[in-house]
Order: structure tokens, then sequence, then C-alpha cells
């Protein structure tokens, strides 16, 4: 009977998410909930001010609305899931389901690795070569730099999805995770996974490594760039077109490096407990806090937010 059970392909998996903490649920839900409309209103209205005002259609605003876009459908590909299973004791998802919604996370997560690339460049060009800015981010430059982004992003989780799907999952259906993470979809598979444990690490290289040695090399040119500016101001105002992105960065790839790379608790209940919530929250805490930085550290989004604000009040 076992063996017959072990045989059968899974129909579709059970998301444990906090189901093992109860008391954390309820206080979670409100938590995530409320982070989840910040996000909505921040990215919606820096996407908005980004298209309707005029003196905000440059690279740097293309790109960011970019990333505001990729940062609401990254979080509405995972956090209505996470919401409902923390009302739900036992959420399933289809095995369908549940492939759509981990091609979505991964793509949305691998084009904003490449897209804060693509931003650290366009400063690196406005720091070290401003005559040459509007020459070399023309919008017939920046448009497909921000294109391959999510062409880049998309293409490598269809390789890394239909890698997964592939895969025979026969006895164990539970999943130890609010969303279809692949890792964790991985361990349930009842076959040898070598291939796509040799794929992720060639991706964590091209995703991570090679964005991040990128954005440390052009960081170093425009931080000396700006210390060689004579006056204060002037290093004030070059150092404030760029530090917006490189708050952001440090955020995405602290948030990351620390989730993969921390030791392992001695403690297994402490481990699964942080497998599971750092993840979550770097999955919602970054997306809310780009539009906050953004919006904090720009004086042009500021006072397009407020003419927003504005035409809206007298229109009604």
């Amino acid at each position: 009977m076992e063996k017959a059970n072990w045989s059968s392909p899974v129909a579709g998996f059970i998301l444990l998410g906090l189901s093992a903490y109860p008391k954390l649920e309820k206080m979670f839900f409100v938590l995530i909930l409320l982070m989840y409309l910040v996000i909505l209103l921040g990215n919606g209205i820096l996407i908005l001010v980004a298209v309707l005002d005029a003196r905000l259609h440059t690279p740097m605003y293309f790109f960011l609305g970019n990333l505001s876009f990729l940062d609401i459908c990254y979080t509405t590909s995972s956090v209505p899931l996470i919401l409902d299973s923390f009302l739900t004791p036992r959420k399933t998802i289809s095995f369908s389901a549940c492939a759509v919604q981990m091609f979505l996370s991964f793509a949305m997560a691998g084009t904003e690795c490449v897209l804060l690339g693509m931003m650290a460049f366009d400063r690196y060009v406005a720091i070290c070569n401003p005559l040459r800015y509007p020459v070399v981010m023309s919008k017939a430059a920046y448009v497909p730099m921000a294109v391959s982004s999510w062409a880049i992003g998309g293409t490598a989780s269809v390789v890394h999805t239909s890698l997964t799907i592939q895969l025979p999952f026969c006895g164990d259906n539970v999943i130890n995770h609010f969303t279809c993470e692949i890792l964790a979809v991985l361990k349930l598979a009842c076959a040898d996974i070598s291939i796509n444990v040799i794929s992720m690490g060639v991706t964590n290289v091209i995703f991570l490594g090679a964005p991040v040695l990128f954005i440390s090399i052009s960081y170093v040119f425009i931080i000396v760039t700006i210390l060689r500016i004579p006056s204060a101001e002037g290093r004030r105002k070059a150092f404030s077109t760029c530090s917006a992105h490189f708050t952001v960065v440090v955020i995405f790839y602290g948030t990351l490096f620390f989730m993969y790379g921390k030791p392992k608790s001695k403690d297994p209940l402490r481990a699964e407990k942080q497998d599971k919530l750092i993840p979550l929250f770097y999955g919602v805490v970054t997306p809310m806090l780009n539009p906050i930085i953004y919006s904090l550290r720009n004086k042009d989004v500021k006072a397009a937010v407020r003419n927003l604000v504005t035409q809206t009040c007298f229109t009604q």
C-alpha cells in the first residue's frame, strides 16, 4: 500500500505556513496586510508620477517606474497566498497554480537583480560622464535595457520552473513554507535533483554575483568622482542623485545574503522559524521600503507627488 502511494504523482500541495504557530498567524495577517497595502499605494503613486509628470521622463525615473511595477507584481504573486494561509489551517494549492506562482516570484526576483544593475550603470554615466549622459542613456538605449531585464528574469524562471515541474513528486506533498518557493518544492521531488542544484548555482552567480560585482565597481568609480568635486555643495548634490539607489541596493542584497548566508541555528525549531520568516519579510519589507526611500531622498519625486495630490484635490 505504501509503495502504491509513493509511485502515484501528487495532484497538488499543502502549504504549512505558520500552522504550527497559531498564535502568530493573526498578528502576522494584520501586519503583512498593512505592509501589502503600503506597497500597492507607495509603488502605485511612484508609477503615476513617473508617467504623468513630464519632468520625470528621464532614464532614472523610467527605471524607477519599472522597479515599482516589478515590486507590485512580485508581492502580488505571493502575498495573497500568504494571507490566505494565515486564515486556512491546511492551505492546498494545485500543481499548476503552484508552478505559476513559482514562475512569477522567481521571474520578478531575477528581473529586480538585473534591473538594479542597469540603474547602477545609469547613475555611473550620470555622475562620471555627465556630458555624454544624453547620448549614452538615450531612449533607444534605456528602453531596451529595461526590456532585457524583464526578458532575462523571465527566461531564467522558465528554465528553472520547467526543470522543477518535470520532476516526479510522489509521496510527500507538504511544502514547509508560505508559498511554492522553488527550493522548498525541490525537497519533495522523489528523483535526482543534481541538475536543478547545478542550474541554481549558475543562476546565483548570474543574478547575485555578477550584479553585485558590477554595482560595486560602478559605485567605486562614482564615489571617486564625487570626492574629486571641489565644492561641498557639488559633492552633496552629486551624492543625492544616487544615494536612494545605493540604499535600495544595500537593503535588497544585504537581506538576500543574510537570508542565504546566515549560520544555521542549532535549535531545529528556531531554524525552521528563521527559514520561514526571513524570506517572508524579505518579500514584503524591501518592496515597501523602495518607494519610501525614493520619496524621502528625492526632491523631484516629492514635488511630483505634491502636484499630483494638489491636482486631485482641485478636480474633486
